[in-house]
């Protein structure tokens, strides 16, 4: 299925920037034409990450067009094509030209067809899934006194998510073809060839789009830094939104007509669905924190995207669509 990747470079570029995995360009030319990245899992993210699962969608994804060529699966990695390009960070996210592009191919991944069935959402899975490995490895962690602050309790976030499910399943997103996890530096923008590329599709599957796009605006606070001071405005988002809607659209109907109510709908399912991002990465986080060995502060960052959820539930549930 795969051809066989044998590497002697001479030379190797460690990515610094993935806090899951590890990264690794290895060529010969030092333009880096001939470059192949190899990743290496990390430690122990096999208890949220489904390895079977993330290659058949990143074989998916490379039919459509939306995926470098994967040369080679190994036991704890993978082996596949650079894309020449930067990484985006969030100050490329927030120009227009770059945003307008980001929101197009992600339309691009959106419009592929589930062969006919109607997949169900793995977000509700996905987040009990996280919620019993926090129960089950971290109650200690989460009921020390010195932690109660920043991290709610076991029965608390057994209440939001109950809460989550029942109010976002209800706002009527159609369930598609995601990629989940689009950071800024899973964004690789060509700027010769005038387009960005997804990569890193661990956590891709189907689910809600307004998940997909909320889960993007939360990420333009950044990783190691976080300031959600930089989430998107409303203007930005609507800006935003209309691309995608038009290319949505178009590839999904052959019509890029977008009317305000379609607009001011999918801004509301968008901005509520940011919440379940947040619960989700926060949960990551804890896990995370338990088990990598990648230097990264992951129970400070855990706190900053509790905090944050806690902060805009009242905002975002007081968003309406207008009648």
């Amino acid at each position: 299925m795969y051809r066989r990747c044998l590497c002697h470079p001479s030379a190797l570029q460690l990515f610094t920037d993935g806090i899951t995995n590890k990264l690794v360009a290895c060529y010969t030319d030092e333009g880096m034409t001939d470059a192949v990245l190899v990743r290496v899992y990390g430690r122990k993210t096999e208890l949220f990450v489904d390895r079977d699962t993330e290659l058949r969608n990143f074989q998916v994804l490379r039919a459509h067009g939306c995926a470098p060529d994967l040369y080679c699966a190994f036991q704890n990695g993978l082996c596949y094509q650079f894309l020449p390009g930067i990484a985006l960070g969030p100050d490329h996210v927030r120009e227009p030209h770059i945003f307008r592009l980001v929101a197009q191919e992600m339309a691009r991944v959106h419009a592929i067809h589930a062969n006919g069935s109607l997949p169900k959402p793995i977000l509700w899975q996905k987040l009990h899934k996280y919620l019993t490995l926090v129960k089950m490895d971290l109650s200690p962690k989460v009921s020390n006194p010195s932690l109660q602050q920043d991290v709610p309790s076991l029965e608390v976030l057994e209440q939001e998510l109950a809460w989550m499910k029942e109010t976002l399943s209800q706002v009527g997103s159609p369930v598609v073809l995601c990629h989940n996890d689009l950071l800024c530096k899973n964004i690789i923008y060509d700027g010769t060839r005038g387009h960005v590329r997804f990569i890193d599709y661990e956590y891709t599957g189907y689910n809600y789009q307004a998940f997909d796009i909320g889960n993007h605006f939360n990420e333009f606070a950044g990783v190691k830094e976080v300031d959600y001071s930089l989430y998107p405005s409303k203007d930005t988002q609507l800006q935003w939104l209309r691309s995608y809607l038009q290319a949505y659209k178009q590839l999904t109907q052959g019509d890029q007509a977008v009317s305000e109510e379609e607009l001011e709908a999918l801004y509301v399912q968008v901005n509520k669905f940011s919440l379940a991002s947040h619960f989700l990465w926060a949960c990551w986080g804890l896990i995370q924190d338990k088990y990598s060995t990648i230097d990264f502060n992951f129970l400070r960052y855990a706190k900053l995207r509790f905090k944050q959820y806690f902060k805009m539930k009242p905002v975002v549930t007081a968003l309406q669509v207008s009648k």
